[in-house]
C-alpha cells in the first residue's frame, strides 16, 4: 500500500465492478417513461432512490427545441443526464452520440448544422471537456453556425466530492468560450434551465447564427424535482430574420442597374436551398458574373454566371460590387504580399461597394476574426438571404427598357467567358495526370466518376478547388463550405456530422480528408463505424503539413538560406501513417495506401460499394502536395 491505495483491493473492485456491468447488460429490464431501478443489482436503497431527478425535466426540455442528437465524450459533472437521456428518454431525439474527444463532439456539431440547417448538441465535462472543446467552437463562431452547447458543472462548493470534482468544477464554465460564443448561462432551477436553453436555441439560430453554452448544474440534475407541477416548457417561436432598410435596398438596385461591369461576391450569403434560389434569381435579372467565395454552397458550379475562378480578374474591373455576407470584405480589394508586406489595391479606385450583411452585430474586441475594416458605400444592416427578393424586385421593377437591353446583350459574352473558364480548369488538371505521388485533379476526377451517378451527393469537406472547378454542382446540399476559422482537425469530425445529417436525407456523403487534419482528432472514425453513420472518405495523403513546408520554405528564402531543410518538423514521414490500417482497427471498410494512379478508381469504386451498404469507407491515397 501506498499513500493509503491498494493496487490490489483496486483491481478487486474494478473486477467486480466490470462483472456487475455485464451482468446488468444481459438481465436490464427495458427503460421505462419515468423514475429509476428500485429493485436489481446496483439499484439505490428504496428510502435513497431518486425517482424523477431534475435531470429528466432537462430531457424535456432539450426534447422541446427539436434536437436529435447530442454529441459527447462522458463525464461525471453530467452523468445524471447522461442517464436520463438514455433511459428517461429512450435515446431518441435527442440520441447520445460517443465521441473521442470534446473538439470532435463539436465539429460534429458545426458540420451536421450546415448539412442539416439546424443545430445539433454536444455535452462537455465541466473544465476540462470546455478547454478540449475550445478550437472547434471557435471555428463555429467565425463560420457563424450555430452549435446547442450543454456543459456540467457542480456549482455548489459544499457538495463536491474530494479531489477530481474540485479539478473539474468551475465558477464559471463559459468564460472560457465568452469571446466566441453568442451567449451563454448558468441556470440555477430547473425553470431557469427551461427558459435559458429554449432562449440560446433562438439566439443560436437566429442570423449572424453562432455556438451557445448552457451549464447544466450536477446537483440540480441529480437531486429530486420539487413542485413540478409549478414548472413550465416556455413555448419555442422562432424569429424571422432581418431585412435590409427598403430606402437602402431601393439605392442599391439603382447602382446595379447603371453599372456596367456589376460582381456579386458571395461567402455566408445562403442559409438553405431558398437563398441559392434567390441568388440565381437576382444574377439573372441582372446578368451579372458571380464570384461564389465558398462560405456557403451560394451558386451552381454549372451556371453561366458563376465565374468564381475569374475572381480577381472580375474585380478589377468591376464599378459596381455586391458583396453578401462576405467574410473579409477587405481582402477582396486589397493584398499584402507575404513575406514583405507590400500593400496592393486590386480594384479600381472608384468602385462603388454594396454589403448586405448581419456580421457586424456579432463583433468582439479580443478575437479577429472581423478581418481588416473595409469602407464601403452601401452597407446594408440585413440578412442577405431574407434580403435578396426585395433588390430583386427593385431591380426588376427599376429596369428601364434601355437597361434592360444591355443587360441582356450581356449573356453571349458571359456565356464565352465562362466557357473558357471551365476550359483552363480542365487543362490545368490535366497537367501531371501520370505522375506519382498522384496528382490532386486526379483524384478528384476519379472520385467524380465513381459517384457521378448519385441523385443526390455532398461532398461535405475538401480544400481542393479542384472539386468546385471540374464537378457540376447544381445543389444546395453539394458543398457545406470550409471551417470557417481554419483550425486543424476541423475536417473529419465535421464531415462525420455532415453524413449523419445526409443519412436522415438520403443524400450520399464523401470527403477528400487530409493527413494532418485527420490525426488531430482520429477517433471520429471510431464514432461513425460505431453509430453506422456512412461516409466515403479519400485520403489527400501528401505526408505533410504542406502549407508549413512552404512557409519554411519562403522564410529560408526570405533569409538568403538552403530550402532542403524545410522538412524537419513539417512532415509526417519516418514512418509513414498507414490510414488504411488505422481506419480498419476503427471499424471502416478500408483500403490503401495507393501510389498506383491506375489503381485509384477501382479502390474507390470498392469503397463506394461498401458505403451504400451502410458502412463508413476509407481510401488512402498518397498525393501531390496540393
Amino acid at each position: 500500500m501506498a499513500n493509503g491505495f491498494d493496487r490490489r483491493s483496486f483491481l478487486k473492485g474494478a473486477a467486480l465492478t466490470a462483472a456487475a456491468i455485464g451482468t446488468q447488460l444481459v438481465q436490464a429490464a427495458p427503460a421505462r417513461a419515468e423514475g429509476g431501478a428500485e429493485d436489481g443489482k446496483g439499484a439505490a436503497p428504496k428510502d435513497k432512490a431518486v425517482k424523477r431527478p431534475g435531470s429528466d425535466f432537462m430531457v424535456d426540455v432539450i426534447k422541446a427545441t427539436g434536437i436529435e442528437y447530442i454529441a459527447s465524450n462522458p463525464g461525471s459533472s453530467f452523468r445524471s443526464l447522461h442517464e436520463s437521456i438514455v433511459n428517461y428518454g429512450g435515446n431518441k431525439k435527442p440520441e447520445f452520440l460517443t465521441c473521442m474527444h470534446e473538439e470532435s463532439s463539436v465539429a460534429m456539431c458545426h458540420g451536421y448544422a450546415k448539412a442539416a440547417g439546424k443545430p445539433m448538441g454536444m455535452l462537455a465535462h465541466g473544465t476540462v471537456g470546455l478547454q478540449h472543446a475550445t478550437m472547434a467552437v471557435y471555428n463555429a463562431w467565425c463560420d457563424r453556425v450555430p452549435v446547442m452547447m450543454f456543459a456540467g458543472n457542480f456549482l455548489d462548493a459544499d457538495k463536491r466530492r474530494p479531489g477530481v470534482e474540485w479539478y473539474h468544477c468551475v465558477q464559471d464554465p463559459a468564460a472560457i468560450h465568452r469571446d466566441f460564443t453568442k451567449w451563454d448561462d448558468q441556470p440555477v432551477s430547473l425553470q431557469h434551465f427551461a427558459e435559458s436553453v429554449l432562449r440560446a436555441y433562438k439566439i443560436a439560430t437566429l442570423p449572424p447564427m453562432g455556438p451557445v453554452l448552457i451549464t447544466a448544474d450536477g446537483d440540480l440534475a441529480e437531486e429530486p424535482i420539487h413542485n413540478e407541477k409549478n414548472l413550465k416548457i416556455p413555448k419555442l417561436t422562432m424569429s424571422i430574420p432581418s431585412q435590409g432598410d427598403s430606402g437602402a435596398v431601393a439605392e442599391a438596385a439603382k447602382l446595379l442597374l447603371a453599372a456596367e461591369h456589376p460582381v456579386i461576391l458571395a461567402d455566408r450569403a445562403s442559409r438553405s436551398a431558398e437563398g441559392m434560389t434567390r441568388l440565381i434569381e437576382l444574377a439573372e435579372a441582372l446578368n451579372v458574373p458571380v464570384v461564389d467565395l465558398g462560405g456557403r454552397m451560394n451558386f451552381p458550379t454549372t451556371h453561366y454566371l458563376n465565374r468564381t475562378d475569374d475572381k480577381r480578374a472580375l474585380v478589377q474591373e468591376a464599378d459596381v460590387v455586391l458583396m453578401l455576407e462576405v467574410a473579409d470584405p477587405w481582402g477582396q480589394f486589397n493584398s499584402i504580399s507575404d513575406p514583405h508586406h507590400e500593400y496592393r489595391r486590386l480594384a479600381k479606385p472608384d468602385v462603388k461597394i454594396i454589403h448586405i450583411s448581419v456580421s457586424e452585430s456579432l463583433t468582439k474586441s479580443n478575437y479577429q476574426d472581423m478581418q481588416r475594416f473595409m469602407p464601403v458605400d452601401l452597407a446594408i444592416f440585413g440578412d442577405a438571404q431574407a434580403t435578396l427578393p426585395a433588390l430583386t424586385e427593385r431591380v426588376k421593377s427599376g429596369m428601364s427598357s434601355n437597361q434592360r437591353v444591355a443587360i441582356g446583350d450581356r449573356v453571349k459574352k458571359l456565356q464565352t467567358d465562362y466557357r473558357r473558364m471551365k476550359e483552363r480548369a480542365r487543362a490545368a488538371a490535366a497537367v501531371g495526370w501520370d505522375v506519382t505521388p498522384i496528382s490532386t485533379a486526379r483524384l478528384s476526377t476519379h472520385l467524380w466518376n465513381v459517384v457521378k451517378n448519385e441523385e443526390k451527393w455532398c461532398m461535405a469537406v475538401s480544400g481542393m478547388q479542384w472539386n468546385k472547378n471540374l464537378w457540376p454542382a447544381k445543389e444546395y446540399y453539394n458543398f457545406i463550405g470550409g471551417s470557417g476559422g481554419s483550425g486543424v482537425g476541423y475536417g473529419a469530425p465535421a464531415a462525420v456530422g455532415a453524413a449523419l445529417a445526409n443519412r436522415d436525407k438520403g443524400i450520399f456523403t464523401m470527403t477528400i480528408q487530409t493527413d494532418g487534419d485527420l490525426m488531430y482528432g482520429p477517433g471520429v472514425l471510431w464514432t461513425a463505424a460505431h453509430h453506422k453513420i456512412p461516409i466515403l472518405i479519400v485520403m489527400h495523403n501528401n505526408r505533410a503539413y504542406h502549407q508549413e513546408v512552404m512557409h519554411l520554405q519562403k522564410m529560408a528564402g526570405l533569409h538568403n538560406r538552403a530550402m532542403d531543410r524545410a522538412a524537419i518538423g513539417t512532415t509526417i514521414e519516418n514512418p509513414n501513417i498507414d490510414y488504411a490500417k488505422l481506419a480498419s482497427s476503427l471499424g471502416l471498410v478500408s483500403e490503401g495506401p495507393i501510389t498506383d494512379p491506375a489503381k485509384v478508381e477501382p479502390a474507390i469504386q470498392r469503397a463506394y460499394a461498401a458505403v451504400k451498404r451502410g458502412e463508413p469507407a476509407l481510401v488512402d491515397v498518397v498525393t501531390q502536395g496540393r
